[in-house]
């Protein structure tokens, strides 16, 4: 079910509820946690979209594997979805709380990606520059893809900055295509 208006208002709400119980930063690990099960496990993710499964079950099942692990709020907010049978918009709603929760909290996710792994120096270093240039903190995420050969490719704020030598290489072999100088000859 894709539907971010309903997953907007119940994060909306669940931020708020949490906020007024002063358990947003509890809340906040439970969604995140909530994220992990339902990326490792599909078979969680099957289980909230069912119409076969009855809403008592789901509850048993989700407070079976959620017990001990998330907050007594979080429970009662899943048990609500599940009453109301929106449990199937569990995944855009942890999603969302997460994106609600950083804009709150005035965090900006930064993703950088690179050929090779940095070290911690390094990283520091990336992330202080990042963090002069703007009055947000950084939340700074690492990837690794061989592919680009070498530089980076830093992701933030919705602005794409590729510094890769793929990008450079992608560039020249488009230049060669187009050759402006052949095609004046013709």
């Amino acid at each position: 079910m894709q539907n971010p208006r309903l997953a907007s208002r119940y994060a909306k709400s669940l931020i708020s509820l949490a906020q007024e119980l002063n358990q947003l930063e509890v809340v906040h690990t439970d969604m995140l946690l909530l994220q992990q099960v339902m990326k490792s496990n599909p078979d969680v993710v099957s289980l909230l979209k069912s119409p076969i499964i009855k809403a008592d079950k789901k509850q048993k099942i989700l407070a079976a594997i959620l017990e001990g692990r998330v907050s007594a709020t979080t429970i009662s907010f899943i048990n609500l979805l599940v009453s109301k049978g929106r449990e199937s918009a569990l995944a855009e709603m942890t999603t969302e709380f997460t994106r609600q929760y950083m804009v709150l909290k005035n965090i900006s996710p930064v993703k950088i990606t690179t050929a090779v792994a940095l070290d911690a120096a390094t990283l520091d270093v990336i992330k202080q520059k990042i963090a002069s240039e703007t009055t947000q903190q950084i939340q700074l995420e690492t990837a690794v893809d061989a592919e680009l050969i070498g530089g980076f490719v830093l992701e933030a704020n919705d602005q794409l900055f590729d510094a890769s030598i793929l990008r450079d290489l992608k560039d020249i072999k488009q230049q060669f295509n187009k050759n402006v100088y052949v095609s004046d000859l013709r």
